[in-house]
């Protein structure tokens, strides 16, 4: 029997990208029309960026948790986020939560890993390129990490933070991401 799955959302696009992707994948494993049982909570964006930027993970951490234990009462069997950049909350998370969490860095070493790869480029929010969710978890993996230069990082999350979390994607911002990780290969 599947597990049921609890989604800690921080913007919609990547909750909904995440529930998305869980249905469409699901039948492969589970059969035609079926995929595991999902419930999902999110406080909204702004809740989230106002401790974000403050650079408070502790107050970060009191929303995914408060996301967490809703999704415990209502019998979800453990927790992912499909957010990077609230991750850096994980190790605070992680300790008080009703429910086990997987962690996305740990899903991605795991899958580099099996496909040999020994560095891997991150992109994402300022907040995620330059702090430790990606640099830990790979290192315990032999795996090394790249990220662009400042000016790109800024780009980037401009990019991210005006267009992506509001569903909009264009194809100048795509042909920009395109040239940074051409620069980081």
């Amino acid at each position: 029997m599947a597990k049921h799955i609890g989604i800690v959302g921080c913007s919609a696009e990547g909750a909904a990208l995440c529930y998305r992707t869980i249905c469409e994948e699901a039948p492969r494993e589970m059969g035609e029309h079926r995929h595991p049982e999902i419930t999902m909570h999110t406080h909204p964006l702004s809740d989230y960026m106002v401790y974000i930027r403050a650079g408070d993970w502790e107050k970060v951490a009191e929303l995914m948790l408060s996301s967490t234990h809703k999704l415990a009462r209502v019998g979800a069997d453990f927790a992912i986020c499909p957010d990077n950049t609230i991750h850096q909350s994980f190790q605070l998370v992680k300790q008080e939560s009703p429910i086990p969490w997987l962690h996305i860095a740990e899903a991605v070493a795991e899958t580099a890993k099996q496909n040999g790869f020994e560095r891997l480029a991150i992109l994402g929010t300022k907040y995620l390129m330059t702090g430790p969710v990606y640099p830990e978890v790979l290192e315990k993996f032999g795996i090394t990490c790249e990220i662009p230069d400042e000016k790109e990082r800024e780009k980037i999350d401009e990019i991210i933070f005006k267009e992506l979390v509001n569903a909009v994607f264009s194809e100048k911002s795509r042909m920009y991401f395109n040239d940074v990780i051409e620069k980081l290969k």
